[in-house]
């Protein structure tokens, strides 16, 4: 096993499960965090109507993408649900904020964006569950796939 291979998945793994735990943080208030029904209403403030329903989605696809990409399963569908749910923390709440973490700017979700895109580009790795599959892919359209349809679900979410 390469130190490439190793790297990867340390990559993986520590964003992916940050960013579930996330989304566990909003969907059952573990680690801290508010919950369903706390959640609910944040999302209601920042006009997404209604607030519930949008938590559930925004949670569910930070516990899956978040799963996805530490695993290495459908590792670019995966990064595009982070992708998306970054893009619309960008749009709603930090963008207004500029770039600077300590502003509550962007700096931290285009991090993660950043990561989840390059995961895609570059693929899971040896030491994922996507090596098993034929669908395994990397590579630009890999990227792509990713960076179009996160950008796309975030569309849709800031339409509605």
């Amino acid at each position: 096993m390469s130190a490439a291979e190793c790297g990867l998945l340390l990559i993986r793994l520590t964003f992916g499960l940050l960013i579930a735990g996330h989304g566990a943080q909003k969907l059952f208030g573990i680690f801290g965090g508010p919950g369903l029904a706390a959640t609910g209403r944040s999302f209601d403030a920042l006009g997404y109507h209604p607030g519930k329903l949008f938590a559930v989605i925004g949670g569910l696809s930070e516990l899956a993408g978040g799963l996805g990409l530490a695993v290495g399963l459908f590792t670019p569908l995966a990064a595009a649900a982070v992708i998306g749910v970054m893009i619309n923390a960008m749009a709603t709440v930090s963008g207004a904020h500029g770039l600077w973490i300590q502003n509550g700017g962007v700096e931290y979700s285009v991090a993660i964006c950043v990561v989840a895109f390059a995961l895609a580009a570059i693929g899971p790795g040896r030491l994922s569950v996507d090596r098993f599959f034929p669908w395994r892919s990397d590579g630009w359209p890999a990227a792509a796939v990713a960076l179009g349809l996160g950008g796309i679900g975030a569309a849709i979410a800031l339409s509605i």
